[in-house]
């Protein structure tokens, strides 16, 4: 009994004192500064700041690349001041992240009117003038940034846009509350807390084998294919979405299908994009599009993909006044999903 009561407190003694890895240290600290106010306000003493300015973010051109400038408590502080608005404003940040040494890192939109003060948005050309960057549409930069900001850049953007269109309490009418680290909010009148959401999407490469289907809508950038997608339907599972996606869109029916990976997607209001591999069977191919739906759709062969992957410049127009054929940059978790599709075909044979 003796030794058993030995080797338990030795086990005891070792998962007390264990030295945590840094990914749960840091997650531990930015579930501290969600759930603790102060703990979140202190954070904000030594932490930096990426500004926005009407869900727009601030970035500095660098050749071909944007780069996201931080700035610090003190730095957002004279900011402020300087254009006449008192520093209760950054109340109305919200944390996106930190580093590996706890550096918490924050958003703040000088655009959207402050549910913090009286004080109405700052103009965005003399900011811009002052902070020597510009405010630059999402969307158009997202493919010009490294991968760190533009994941922390989009959750921000999802955030800030979430907490600017949910300050009322849907029951009662009242107005919402953010706690400091905006990770909520609150109905005072009923304490009915919100919490930010995502949208579930399928995003589905259909195969027959040999062949990947592409398609795009009109808004896709000239030259430019992706990977079939849908939002969830309530009630749908994953792969309900899945085979009612193609079937509405294409008019093709799934027989495998498996999942891939998934990315937060902050268009156009913060979407959980769920990848999917889909095949159907040879012989039964033939795409029925519904023009509601897409611009236009077509089987590529895998040497067709494989140079389009490749492909460095794809705005470059060709002789003929057309764009080449295109897939969706790096980041995008479609290029992905194609990627994986090149390198590793999905074939398949039908049961005999």
């Amino acid at each position: 009994m003796s030794l058993y009561c030995g080797i338990a407190c030795r086990r005891k003694s070792f998962w007390c004192y264990r030295q945590l890895s840094t990914y749960v240290t840091k997650t531990r600290y930015l579930f501290e500064l969600k759930e603790d106010d102060d703990a979140c306000k202190k954070a904000q003493q030594t932490g930096a700041f990426y500004l926005f300015h009407n869900l727009a973010p601030l970035l500095q051109k660098s050749g071909h690349q944007y780069l996201a400038p931080q700035h610090s408590l003190f730095e957002l502080e004279r900011l402020l001041g300087k254009f006449g608005q008192d520093s209760q404003r950054i109340e109305d940040s919200v944390l996106i992240g930190c580093s590996e040494q706890q550096e918490a890192w924050f958003a703040l939109d000088l655009g959207l009117n402050s549910s913090s003060s009286i004080n109405a948005s700052l103009q965005k050309p003399e900011v811009e003038k002052e902070l020597t960057g510009s405010f630059t549409e999402l969307r158009k930069a997202l493919y010009q940034l490294n991968v760190k900001d533009a994941s922390l850049l989009s959750t921000a953007q999802a955030l800030l846009r979430w907490h600017d269109t949910h300050q009322f309490c849907s029951r009662s009418g009242q107005p919402t509350k953010k706690n400091m680290a905006g990770s909520k909010r609150v109905c005072s009148s009923n304490q009915i807390i919100y919490y930010p959401q995502m949208a579930p999407v399928v995003i589905t490469l259909v195969s027959d084998g040999t062949r990947c289907l592409l398609a795009r809508q009109s808004f896709f950038p000239k030259g430019m294919y992706s990977a079939l997608a849908g939002f969830c339907d309530i009630g749908e599972s994953l792969e309900e979405t899945v085979r009612r996606e193609v079937a509405e869109e294409v008019g093709l029916e799934v027989e495998r299908l498996h999942y891939s990976a998934s990315q937060h997607w902050p268009f156009p209001n913060s979407s959980l994009m769920i990848a999917c591999h889909a095949t159907v069977k040879p012989g039964q191919t033939e795409i029925r599009l519904n023009l509601r739906e897409l611009e236009a759709a077509a089987w590529f062969r895998h040497d067709e993909v494989a140079i389009a992957l490749r492909r460095n410049n794809p705005y470059t127009q060709q002789q003929n006044g057309a764009f080449p054929f295109w897939l969706p940059p790096k980041f995008a978790i479609a290029h992905q999903l194609i990627k994986e599709w090149v390198e590793k075909p999905i074939r398949f044979t039908l049961p005999v």
